[in-house]
């Protein structure tokens, strides 16, 4: 189950999505998630399914890997689901105890999972196609105006870095705990999900001395090789954008335009819901 969690790894592969600067899938990644919240009807969520398809098969990462990463969100997923089904007021469908099922409830509880879905697949698919060196750089270019206002950008860039790359670190130190406590005779599956959550508890100690120890020797690194910011810093790849950059503009300008006119084209949507 650790090992499933795709977000804050990356998968090396040639693609064109892989060539894009950093700036851009960043940006494209932040204005794609704001879209998904601006959504009300399925001819929107249908614009938003197939870019992000057409991103998947450009990328060149296989979608089960990409999939993959959903498993460890199943839980919050159902939780989220269920709560707008039953509080959501309007016509009710089924009605048990205190409960109440309403044809609203089940179209927002089914928005809303549709939307959690496709953003846990578009942030992760940033991260597989951009490698830990190009985010820092990519966030800190776009951070670099705030300078101006003191705003230490480097700083939040490289802090954000190696919290992204420490994700997967943490997951593969954690499954070794667990094998290793597993092979003493511990039990994490059995009982309930109460019973569970105790069992993990012994977990937290070792991994958070692993992790504070990691941090110590990363900060002992970077000062043995007089790190201090960006005071002097350069770079051996400057970013630059290229004509793949501005196409990637382009198509995210009409993906935005064509989200923004499903929302003036009610007969459309009307004719889907009736279909669906």
């Amino acid at each position: 189950m650790l090992r499933d969690i795709t977000i804050g790894q990356y998968y090396p592969v040639d693609s064109v999505i892989h060539r894009l600067d950093p700036r851009t899938k960043i940006i494209g990644t932040i204005v794609y998630i704001i879209a998904l919240f601006l959504v009300k009807n399925l001819l929107g969520f249908g614009i938003a399914i197939i870019a992000l398809a057409a991103l998947i098969s450009l990328s060149k990462v296989p979608f089960r890997y990409i999939v993959r990463g959903l498993k460890t969100i199943v839980i919050i997923l159902l939780f989220t689901v269920l709560l707008n089904m039953f509080l959501t007021k309007g016509d009710p469908l089924i009605h048990f105890w205190i409960f109440t099922i309403t044809r609203q409830g089940i179209y927002t509880a089914g928005f809303m999972g549709l939307r959690l879905i496709l953003l846990i697949i578009g942030s992760s698919l940033m991260t597989l196609t951009t490698t830990p060196i190009q985010l820092t750089d990519g966030i800190e270019s776009l951070l670099r105006p705030l300078k101006k206002i003191k705003v230490p950008a480097h700083d939040i860039a490289m802090m954000m870095s190696i919290a992204l790359r420490f994700i997967p670190i943490l997951l593969e130190e954690t499954d070794k705990i667990m094998k290793a406590q597993m092979a003493r005779g511990a039990d994490f599956e059995s009982g309930n999900l109460l019973q569970r959550a105790k069992s993990m508890v012994p977990i937290l100690v070792p991994l958070f001395i692993s992790a504070f120890r990691r941090a110590d020797e990363l900060a002992t690194a970077m000062e043995a090789r007089c790190y201090r910011g960006d005071v002097g810093r350069t770079r051996m790849k400057e970013l630059h954008y290229g004509r793949r950059d501005a196409v990637a503009y382009l198509i995210l300008l009409l993906f935005v335009g064509g989200l923004y006119a499903s929302r003036y084209l009610p007969a459309v949507s009307q004719l889907l819901h009736m279909i669906l």
